[in-house]
């Protein structure tokens, strides 16, 4: 693997601090113009971290979760075990409420409170100890997702393909290879040749700021486009495959990822390409039957009318409609990728196989 491709699969984007009482991370809102590390030592700062996407991405954001609760538990002067549980659950809900959609946030605090419930009997200092384990863990669990995922998408396409993508799911949004990224810095390492199609993904432009950083310091022939351009990118001929990642997917198989990304799912449709959704399993919701159950995060207005502008495009009174993120219907999905296979319709039937 040459270096640059290396420095940017195994990047080091979120970890557990020194002292294991903070978390640090990459802000990624800063990207790709600075490189700068926050160290979080608050539940506020871990909040705000999640609220404001310095951390994003489903795997990350839950890595993060797991680092962040254990960093503030070793922080608390509680010896009494049932004071520390009540503590622990307060803060689990607390940052659980900074993003809606991605269920990977939930997940990690899920299993975190689960270590605290599990090991009531213990000693605080027992249970700190089960914790830390326990977001380690969590962290080496996705490093292994990806690299699996990255293996079975890339058994979807071939030399020379041309693949479209939206937003970004490459190794700032997990932990190494990425997700829908995975397949493409794999085939690289591979010796393939690739060419990549990045959708800027509105409003917040992961797809420009963050995919294509991440596909063009790896040496990946990437073309960055204005997300209103892949239907002529497609009609051209030039995409083989969509690979595009997720926050959470229903039962039957619907999948929530970057709005706009229903959109990308009609077009291959209609130019008949195969669109595919890759993530781990733990981004896959059994409990939530359908895309219609999914919550939608709605963010700021002010993200559309004026903030990657020197002035604002739009007059302050005109109303603005901002979801974060829509579901991509079942039916327009080729197949679902996960560290343990490849999925197909009849979803329902496929993902709950998964965990059988």
């Amino acid at each position: 693997m040459s270096d640059e491709l290396k420095q940017v699969t195994h990047i080091d984007n979120v970890r557990l601090g020194d002292d294991e009482k903070s978390v640090v991370i990459i802000d990624q809102t800063q990207l790709p113009n600075r490189t700068v590390y926050l160290t979080l030592r608050t539940a506020q700062e871990v909040y705000d971290a999640i609220k404001l996407l310095q951390v994003r991405g489903a795997p990350a954001i839950g890595i993060c979760a797991g680092y962040g609760i254990y960093a503030l538990a070793r922080q608390w002067d509680l010896d009494d075990p049932a004071a520390f549980a009540a503590k622990f659950h307060e803060t689990a809900e607390y940052l659980n409420s900074s993003r809606p959609t991605a269920v990977n946030l939930s997940w990690a605090l899920k299993r975190m409170e689960g270590v605290v419930t599990a090991n009531a009997g213990k000693s605080v200092a027992e249970i700190l100890d089960l914790l830390g384990a326990e977001c380690r863990a969590i962290h080496q669990e996705d490093i292994e997702m990806c690299r699996k995922i990255s293996e079975y998408g890339l058994s979807l396409i071939k030399d020379g393909d041309g693949v479209l993508t939206h937003c970004n799911a490459g190794p700032l949004a997990t932990s190494r290879y990425g997700t829908a990224l995975g397949p493409l810095f794999l085939g690289k390492e591979k010796g393939m040749n690739l060419h990549v199609f990045a959708d800027e993904t509105r409003p917040l432009l992961q797809g420009a700021r963050l995919t294509s950083y991440e596909l063009q310091k790896a040496g990946i022939d990437v073309t960055l486009i204005c997300d209103n351009m892949a239907s002529i990118v497609m009609k051209n001929g030039w995409v083989q495959a969509c690979f595009v990642g997720c926050d959470r997917i229903a039962a039957n198989g619907d999948a929530a990822n970057k709005i706009g990304t229903s959109g990308v799912a009609i077009l291959a449709k209609h130019y008949g390409i195969p669109f595919y959704v890759l993530g781990p399993t733990s981004t896959i919701d059994l409990s939530c039957p359908d895309g219609d159950h999914i919550p939608i995060e709605l963010r700021d207005p002010s993200e559309i009318r004026e903030k990657w502008y020197a002035e604002p495009m739009a007059l302050p009174e005109v109303k603005c409609y901002n979801p974060a993120f829509d579901v991509t219907d079942h039916s327009l999905i080729a197949g679902i990728v996960t560290e343990k296979g490849i999925c197909r319709a009849p979803y329902t039937e496929s993902l709950a196989a998964l965990f059988r």
